[in-house]
């Protein structure tokens, strides 16, 4: 089966790292299903077919997630799923007092409750070509700081949720995921817009002295979903140019 017979879905396509995965798969030939919840694609994404799709609501309103999922499927046009790529993400800063129990629920209903509802979808569709999911956890899984409580314990529940649901599914399919550290996207740039200092800064912080590409994110992506890689399963890979293993004394 050549890799045009086989579709990937791509949640969050329209972020950076979405855009690259939907460039990155579509250049190896497969049918890419682009869903984000923009009402049009941006410029960047590169799709076969896309669906605007809210995932909070794919989690919350069994119908409203039906229609998505019937919709995907008559785009596969038959065709089983190679990957699932979780990769859509909100992210809400603030500490204890400043998070309210709705931005809690919002924050895991997308983060993890929906990675969890779209891989039982299309579990069956996934194990047709030996498929595998891949979610797009983050360094905040393991190393966080102030203001990201309610996105650090997503991320640390999905990458907990990826180990356990290796062992769950067994061998019908592959459930890895990636851990990225500070990525190049225009989200990050924009945040440092009036701060160039602060983003040589956050360069130098790792240990590689740069920041990381949608692009790798990407290709470790299409490596990890390759049949080639069978025994990589139940793994949560660090993207994060070395800055997990370096030790900062306090000032």
């Amino acid at each position: 089966m050549s890799n045009s017979d086989s579709c990937v879905i791509v949640t969050g396509a329209c972020g950076g790292i979405g855009k690259a995965m939907t460039r990155e798969f579509k250049a190896e030939g497969y049918t890419v299903i682009a869903t984000d919840q923009k009402a049009e694609p941006v410029e960047g994404v590169h799709f076969d077919y896309y669906i605007s799709a809210d995932l909070e609501k794919t989690v919350n309103d069994d119908g409203y997630a039906h229609s998505i999922f019937s919709q995907i499927r008559s785009h596969c046009e038959g065709k089983p799923v190679h990957a699932l790529i979780n990769n859509a993400a909100t992210q809400v800063l603030g500490g204890l007092e400043d998070l309210s129990v709705l931005q809690w629920h919002q924050t895991m209903d997308v983060n993890l409750i929906a990675p969890i509802v779209w891989t039982k979808a299309f579990i069956e569709d996934l194990e047709r070509d030996q498929g595998s999911v891949i979610n797009v956890s983050s360094i905040h899984a393991r190393l966080t700081k102030k203001n990201f409580l309610a996105y650090a314990t997503s991320k640390a529940a999905l990458s907990g949720m990826t180990r356990a649901l290796a062992i769950d599914v067994g061998e019908r399919i592959r459930v890895n995921a990636i851990e990225p550290a500070a990525i190049e996207t225009e989200m990050l740039l924009a945040g440092f817009k009036d701060n160039p200092d602060g983003y040589e800064n956050l360069k130098s912080y790792h240990p590689i002295a740069r920041i990381g590409r949608s692009e790798e994110v990407a290709r470790l992506a299409v490596f990890l979903a390759s049949k080639s890689v069978g025994f990589t399963h139940g793994s949560c890979i660090q993207v994060d140019g070395a800055i997990s293993a370096r030790l900062y004394d306090p000032v």
